[in-house]
């Protein structure tokens, strides 16, 4: 493999097959391309994030079974988006690593542009449902009748709001935090984008008055977002905890831990993928073209939510271990 390319990477052990063989090396090419002309990492993150919202109207679209060809193809064109909307979120951060123009906000940009793709996405399968419904309400034996049709996506909507919430968000924002463990335990703090939340309140406290305000907007939901990882992983805050008091700090633990915690981490990482967008995105595109989006929501609390709970099962487990043994 070129050393300019996996230079790119945050390294080939967190990511997945289609990624690296596939999706990161044309996005290095991409990346080059965007470096040529000088193009920020940042707009990248806000052109993928535009796209990615952009899809949402063309899922909102009834596919074969209601609209024929028509409706197919706006299901087609929306997959497309959603795929090049990945395309540059991968290509951002690739970007960074090759020219050196990393920064706190792209790195926030780029674990809120999940968010922005998805938050439309899901409101408008909604309204989908409620416009095309027949074969959900024919499989459950439901009259389809206006009032039922209200009732149903007042449900489905409530199903959307848990695998949102509890699914892509949850889910992703710790495949994401896993991700920066493993690479801590692999590079050091410089080799991976660790973040805690007591460093990035004191981030937030030290903006002046001339910060702009969409940067402390974005810092302030950052340090949600960093509480809700550790909140989530006790057992990895205690073992960090205990390396600090061991050794001083993270810096000084021995090789020894680094590779007990390394060997633990590998076969995990590779479950934690499927946390991720490519695996999630294959089940949406499926139900969106079989005409039962609302399948999905069911989907990503049930089936993604029984992987989520068997990675942090695992991760929580052998993090336990290794506090245990210092």
């Amino acid at each position: 493999m070129d050393e300019k390319f996996k230079a790119t990477l945050k390294s080939s052990e967190t990511e997945d097959w289609l990624d690296l063989h596939v999706i990161r090396p044309f996005c290095y090419y991409l990346a080059v391309f965007f470096a040529k002309f000088d193009v920020h990492p940042n707009t990248v993150t806000i052109w993928s994030m535009i796209i990615g919202a952009a899809s949402a109207f063309f899922f909102a679209c009834g596919s074969f079974y209601y609209s024929g060809m028509w409706g197919l193809t706006m299901n087609i064109i929306g997959i497309v988006l959603l795929m090049v909307a990945d395309i540059f979120d991968c290509t951002d951060g690739q970007l960074a690593r090759m020219t050196g123009k990393k920064s706190r906000l792209g790195r926030i940009l780029d674990g809120v542009a999940g968010f922005a793709w998805f938050i439309p996405i899901y409101h408008l399968m909604v309204y989908r449902f409620y416009l095309h419904h027949d074969i959900e309400f024919s499989l459950l034996g439901i009259a389809n009748t206006e009032q039922n049709a209200l009732i149903a996506t007042a449900v489905v909507y409530a199903l959307g709001l848990v695998a949102g919430i509890a699914g892509t968000g949850g889910q992703q924002r710790l495949a994401d935090y896993y991700i920066q463990i493993h690479l801590f335990f692999l590079k050091g703090e410089k080799g991976s984008e660790l973040d805690n939340s007591r460093r990035q309140q004191e981030i937030y406290d030290q903006m002046g008055p001339d910060t702009p305000k969409v940067e402390r907007y974005f810092q302030k939901t950052y340090i949600d977002y960093t509480k809700k990882q550790e909140k989530t992983t006790p057992q990895f805050q205690r073992l960090m905890q205990k390396i600090r008091e061991r050794f001083g700090s993270t810096d000084n633990m021995p090789e020894s831990v680094r590779k007990q915690f390394h060997d633990a981490s590998l076969p995990v990482i590779f479950w934690n993928g499927l946390l991720t967008f490519n695996f999630r995105s294959f089940w949406l595109f499926l139900f969106c073209l079989l005409d039962v989006p609302a399948f999905y929501f069911v989907w990503e609390i049930v089936g993604m939510g029984l992987l989520y709970t068997y990675v942090r099962y695992r991760h929580e487990s052998f993090c336990k271990k290794i506090a245990d043994s210092l």
